[in-house]
């Protein structure tokens, strides 16, 4: 299973990768967090894009924040202050901590997560979407 972030979700609509995309999509091997919900529904440009949004991902497994997500999300960031990585986004650390906690992966196209597999506790497995720099 993997986690969604919104960076793969903002370019699942680009041309190289669209297709095989859509067909994962489809066969629900992408499960979602409440931090990706609102980040996707924040990027909505009107309402009819938010119920667009909620549609396209409401059959998806959904993976909560546990009070133990809680604790891997604090823990780990406190980790990363510790050799100078703390400023990384708290929607990543949430949504590894969440990958980590489901024993999944994080589908992304963010070198954050790659920072988190690297330099933390956290096991989850860190899936780019593309090549780094391609989709850019």
């Amino acid at each position: 299973m993997l986690l969604l972030d919104h960076s793969a979700w903002a370019r699942r609509l680009r041309a190289p990768i669209r297709d095989r995309f859509a067909a994962v999509l489809r066969e629900r091997l992408f499960a979602v967090t409440v931090p990706f919900l609102l980040e996707a529904g924040y990027s909505a440009r009107s309402a009819r894009d938010h119920a667009g949004l909620l549609s396209d991902v409401r059959l998806l497994v959904r993976v909560p924040i546990t009070p133990d997500v809680e604790r891997l999300a604090v823990g780990t960031q406190s980790d990363l202050a510790r050799i100078g990585h703390h400023r990384l986004r708290p929607i990543d650390v949430l949504i590894a901590a969440c990958a980590h906690q489901a024993h999944g992966g994080v589908l992304h196209y963010d070198k954050d997560y790659d920072v988190l597999h690297e330099h933390t506790r956290l096991r989850f497995r860190s899936k780019w979407l593309a090549p780094a720099g391609s989709l850019d």
